[in-house]
């Protein structure tokens, strides 16, 4: 801790791959000041275990079945402020980057870091900074506006979970032919071949 404090930092740690969070959970609590207070491998379990063991910090990895990492922070920012999230990348798609700044998250880095560098970001995030890979921010500062807008976006996002346009329009309360509409308009603006290119485009974006 800054300042030769000796307090203990508490951390929920959230990662769907059973070894990586193993290796995660083992490193981490090689560190003096570190104590991982409880892991999980869903976006579900991230907000019961943050309320039932009030850590300083939640580690979150951004890809988790269930609730995604970035809502699940935006989740304990609502209902533990005082409780900082450092969200985890193995992409580093800039829109991820805005969303994330957006539900007030704390830090924001790649996966393939150094434990130390993870160590040392959750030290600084409980010292009340905020701390952003370099070159995700540089990717981030020069990658173009999403050009979509909430509904289109909401059309798209149930298309690439697998939903076909009558499914949407009734979900959605829209006319099928306003569904289709709504995704031709996507394909148009995102300059792709098809749906699915308009898929893979906005997810590198991290548009979705």
């Amino acid at each position: 801790m800054p300042g030769g404090a000796s307090r203990t930092i508490r951390v929920v740690l959230a990662e769907d791959m059973h070894m990586v969070r193993g290796a995660l959970v083992a490193l981490l609590n090689l560190e003096r000041d570190i104590e991982i207070v409880a892991d999980v491998g869903t976006g579900d379990g991230i907000l019961p275990a943050v309320l039932e063991h009030l850590p300083d910090v939640a580690v979150v990895d951004i890809d988790l079945p269930g609730v995604d990492g970035l809502t699940a922070a935006a989740q304990v920012h609502a209902k533990r402020p005082e409780c900082r999230t450092l969200i985890l990348t193995g992409l580093g798609r800039p829109g991820n980057l805005r969303r994330a700044l957006e539900a007030q998250v704390s830090g924001f880095i790649l996966k393939d870091a150094p434990p130390s560098q993870l160590a040392d970001a959750i030290r600084r995030v409980v010292a009340g900074e905020r701390v952003i890979d370099p070159q995700l921010a540089l990717d981030a500062w020069s990658a173009r506006d999403n050009p979509l807008t909430a509904r289109e976006a909401e059309v798209l996002r149930m298309a690439a979970d697998g939903a076909e346009a009558p499914d949407i329009a009734a979900q959605l309360y829209l006319t099928v032919g306003t569904v289709r509409n709504y995704l031709t308009m996507v394909v148009t603006k995102l300059g792709a071949r098809n749906r699915v290119d308009a898929i893979r485009i906005a997810r590198e974006q991290g548009w979705l």
